[in-house]
């Protein structure tokens, strides 16, 4: 069988491609000129059961055409595609045009979820994302060598709450607390620019009165009907030096809905930092 890999940024790419070619799969990669790591071209060049073709994130048709022609019959996304490339000055092809102007609403599910939709319509199905990769799926309980204290623990359910309704309307995932106050929410910047807006916010009270603790939690959910194919919430070793930044001391994921990568790296960053880092239950 060859899998289609849609290769967006960052290092989940190269995971499902490595995890992909230890089952002895061959893996055909449409590269996202805008987004994928030029790597790929590396890992390509040194196996001959993985080819890669670059396309713009606009040209969904290129895509179609590219996958048909190697016969690629399923396919996964990985890596974060970020949302604003999609307003940018990327020119869509008649086929994605189309797709966006027959959208009833532009957020991720609906953008990526129409694109898995004309996919299927044309043979090639969209398979989980995490099908490959469910050892790297966070497990409940206490990931680091320090629980979340009381306070934290309050953070983190009021930032569940918080983090749930976002995340219902497809907004974002991530929301930053202190002391039972959001201080930041997750929309088209991303998990790591978030924390480190919320840091900034936090320093601009620095020497004047407030009764907000500085210590920041960071509280990231899977959404209520997480499509398991696209969108995963990811968690990196990048996620954890962009809390150490922005002075934030606890970490709160799904178990079972979010992919760590790097988990050894990540939780010895943490440790070194002080940062609790906790996996709980839906």
């Amino acid at each position: 069988m060859k899998l289609g890999l849609i290769a967006g940024n960052g290092r989940f790419p190269f995971l499902l491609l490595d995890a992909a070619r230890a089952l002895g799969l061959a893996v055909v990669v449409a590269a996202i000129r805008e987004e994928t790591d030029a790597e790929i071209n590396q890992r390509a060049a040194s196996d001959e059961q993985i080819k890669v073709n670059w396309l713009s994130l606009g040209e969904l048709s290129k895509l179609i055409e590219y996958f048909k022609q190697e016969d690629v019959k399923k396919a996964v996304m990985a890596g974060q595609v970020r949302h604003k490339q999609i307003f940018s000055s990327i020119r869509p092809d008649w086929r994605l045009a189309k797709l966006l102007l027959n959208l009833r609403t532009r957020s991720t599910d609906a953008l990526i979820g129409a694109v898995a939709k004309v996919l299927e319509d044309e043979g090639i199905e969209l398979m989980s994302s995490t099908a490959f990769l469910e050892p790297l799926l966070a497990q409940e309980g206490v990931l680091t060598g320090r629980a979340p204290g009381e306070d934290e623990e309050k953070n983190i359910e009021y930032g569940r709450q918080v983090a749930n309704a976002v995340a219902g309307f497809d907004i974002g995932q991530t929301v930053v607390v202190a002391a039972q106050a959001c201080v930041a929410v997750e929309a088209m910047e991303g998990t790591d620019a978030t924390i480190e807006r919320a840091g900034r916010l936090m320093e601009s009270l620095e020497g004047e009165a407030s009764t907000l603790d500085r210590k920041l939690t960071v509280v990231k959910i899977a959404k209520p009907n997480q499509d398991m194919r696209f969108d995963v919430p990811v968690i990196g070793v990048a996620t954890v030096e962009s809390m150490i930044a922005a002075g934030a001391s606890c970490l709160s994921v799904e178990a079972g809905r979010t992919l760590l990568f790097d988990r050894d790296e990540i939780v010895k960053r943490a440790n070194e930092a002080g940062i609790a880092i906790v996996a709980t239950p839906r």
